[in-house]
């Protein structure tokens, strides 16, 4: 595995300043969000010049763009809200092959109008659920027409919260472009921290063969997703680490929920763990 970080890590006026951060700590793999290119992390519609410059400053930096950041609220309320969602979604599908990206991440969202991070009692419900199914199948007929791989994050505040839910919607969707970002910080709901082992294990033995993509931080509570930079809270690295070699994941582990001050101590983290 190569270790990678989340591009908004890095706060900078331009594209090739926040390539140059990333790059400058020995990081070599990115999950690219557009907002360091200067537009809307979901534009409307991306010009074929950016695209080019995006992938002309990747390349002379020799970083790979493991995946790009499409996440929109899937079950938003407000369906105008979704369909502009799945509009853009097909937009970022479009560019992923002149970025040189063939992953884009997801969130399943919430019924929470004030933020899609945030939980809502009726992201449990069976509308919640159809409307998810919805969004899913239009977003991954985008993705089959464009040879893009789609990848959410099962997330205790989101209609997909647990891994039972991920394996459920990966078999009512059946398509080879849905798979799954693994974060083992954020499917602890609340009173389960004490059943990690368990829990972890099991989320991966229903979920392994189907990762595009994993996450590295932590959590410093259950019942909520992990927010805290990797191997400063409770999750247990030893056992994430294990699971994902075993699983046969070789992709990047992106590191997120950190600060750049952190940034230099993760990676640190990491590698120690990764035996590097």
């Amino acid at each position: 595995m190569q270790i990678g970080i989340f591009s908004k890590t890095f706060t900078r006026p331009t594209l090739g300043s926040v390539l140059d951060a990333v790059a400058g700590h020995g990081l070599h793999a990115v999950q690219f969000n557009m907002s360091c290119a200067g537009v809307d992390e979901m534009p409307d519609e991306i010009a074929p010049a950016l695209i080019a410059t995006i992938r002309q400053a990747m390349e002379a930096r020799r970083i790979t763009m493991s995946a790009l950041s499409g996440t929109f609220n899937m079950i938003d309320p407000n369906r105008a809200e979704r369909a502009a969602g799945l509009r853009r979604l097909r937009t970022l599908a479009a560019a992923c092959q002149g970025l040189g990206t063939s992953v884009i991440t997801l969130c399943t969202g919430t019924r929470n109008t004030e933020s899609m991070w945030r939980a809502h009692p009726d992201n449990s419900s069976a509308d919640a659920w159809r409307d998810l199914v919805v969004s899913m199948q239009e977003a991954v007929s985008s993705a089959e027409e464009y040879g893009v791989t789609l990848a959410f994050e099962p997330e205790v505040s989101n209609v997909i919260d647990s891994a039972p839910r991920a394996r459920r919607l990966l078999d009512e969707i059946g398509s080879p472009y849905l798979k799954v970002v693994m974060d083992g910080a954020n499917v602890f709901h609340k009173g389960e921290l004490p059943h990690m082992t368990a829990i972890l294990t099991e989320a991966f033995a229903l979920l392994g063969n189907d990762i595009a993509l994993a996450h590295a931080k932590d959590l410093t509570e259950d019942g909520h997703a992990g927010n805290a930079a990797a191997g400063t809270g409770l999750l247990d690295y030893d056992l994430y680490m294990r699971l994902l070699h075993e699983s046969g994941y070789t992709g990047a582990l992106v590191l997120h929920g950190l600060s750049e001050a952190q940034t230099p101590g993760c990676i640190e983290f990491l590698r120690t763990k990764l035996g590097d």
